[in-house]
């Protein structure tokens, strides 16, 4: 084989090498510090209501399920904590097994960054952030950020927390 083709294949390893390196990196970087996209995709698929006030009890008027946008604690509802309290006194609560999150969840299944609670618009959204075995709601895997409405469950890994006024 000639130095030149010699060289080339060299370097192109050392490319390859590399590349999968940075990678590697950058999947573990994810991993560590999650991803900060809830705000744009949030408000973009929030609900737009638009209505005229109805007279209270008024006949033909609609009951409307209670969202979340009421709820004042979390509560856990099955897995190791189950009824430990968490007040919603603030905008944002992180899930997962990370020390810095506030709902730290003691579970293989869980991530170390694994959901996020966000209020936005007066409702409360649950969002995965990436997590390997998913967050539900109401048993169906949340893909984008879903409204919470109260006494509805959410797991992740095995707990299993709901939102109450």
């Amino acid at each position: 084989m000639s130095e030149l083709a010699l060289f080339l294949v060299r370097t192109g390893f050392v490319v390859v090498l590399w590349i999968f390196i940075f990678s590697i990196i950058s999947v573990i970087r994810a991993d560590l510090f999650g991803q900060k996209v809830i705000s744009r995709v949030a408000s973009a698929n929030a609900p737009k209501v638009v209505s005229a006030p109805i007279a209270p009890n008024a006949p033909g008027s609609l009951v409307m399920e209670p969202t979340g946008s009421n709820a004042t604690k979390l509560v856990i509802v099955e897995g190791d904590r189950t009824g430990h309290n968490i007040a919603l006194d603030r905008r944002e609560l992180t899930i997962g097994r990370a020390e810095d999150s506030d709902l730290i969840v003691d579970d293989e299944f869980a991530s170390t960054h694994h959901a996020k609670l966000v209020l936005i618009n007066n409702d409360w959204l649950i969002q995965d952030l990436n997590s390997t075995n998913g967050t539900f709601l109401d048993g169906s895997r949340v893909g984008t950020p879903a409204v919470v409405k109260l006494n509805t469950p959410v797991r992740v890994g095995k707990t299993v927390f709901e939102l109450r006024a």
